[in-house]
């Protein structure tokens, strides 16, 4: 068990970096945790489109977080997307955590089924932020429990499940079965 871990987020937005520290918390419980964050560009477009993409733009952050602050033992990119399914937008993101061993574990969170009004937004070219908050009547709801938050009535949230999709990421490094 580590004593102390130095954790860069590829973002400032703060749903993002609690699920972040509450992810290697969980992980590491007895570790002093330093969390810092930098913004990197994700190389992608502004609102992903497609698995592939998304995934993408969080292996580009975590990269580009190593860039911007290589002293650190890991390095953290989250990317939401969107994906359309016979017909229906669908919401879900990629977590990307890069380790100094130069391992790097991804998972994807659970997707997300998107609301009528919300689609029809989507499709007028908008991003998924600002029309859950249209929608909702909400501001800056992404950088609170988000679309997750808004759709449960708050019984999951942006962060509650980036940090556990985020514990599943970290499996590289503290299931054996990743040493082979």
């Amino acid at each position: 068990m580590p004593e102390s871990l130095h954790v860069v987020v590829a973002s400032h937005n703060p749903a993002k970096q609690a699920a972040v520290r509450n992810a290697f918390a969980a992980t590491w419980p007895s570790a002093k945790l330093r969390i810092e964050a930098c913004a990197v560009p994700s190389g992608v477009g502004e609102q992903p489109l497609g698995d592939v993409e998304t995934r993408q733009g969080a292996t580009n952050r975590a990269h580009g977080a190593r860039k911007a602050v290589p002293a650190a033992d890991y390095w953290v990119g989250l990317e939401g997307g969107l994906e359309r399914i016979d017909d229906a937008w669908l919401a879900s993101a990629w977590m990307a955590v890069l380790g100094a061993d130069g391992r790097l574990g991804l998972a994807r969170t659970q997707t997300l089924p998107l609301p009528p009004p919300v689609q029809r937004l989507l499709d007028d070219g908008m991003e998924l932020g600002p029309a859950n908050d249209q929608v909702f009547g909400t501001r800056d709801s992404k950088q609170a429990g988000g679309a997750y938050g808004l759709l449960t009535g708050g019984r999951l949230t942006r962060g509650g499940v980036y940090a556990g999709t985020l514990e599943l990421a970290l499996l590289p490094w503290i299931n054996p079965l990743w040493a082979e």
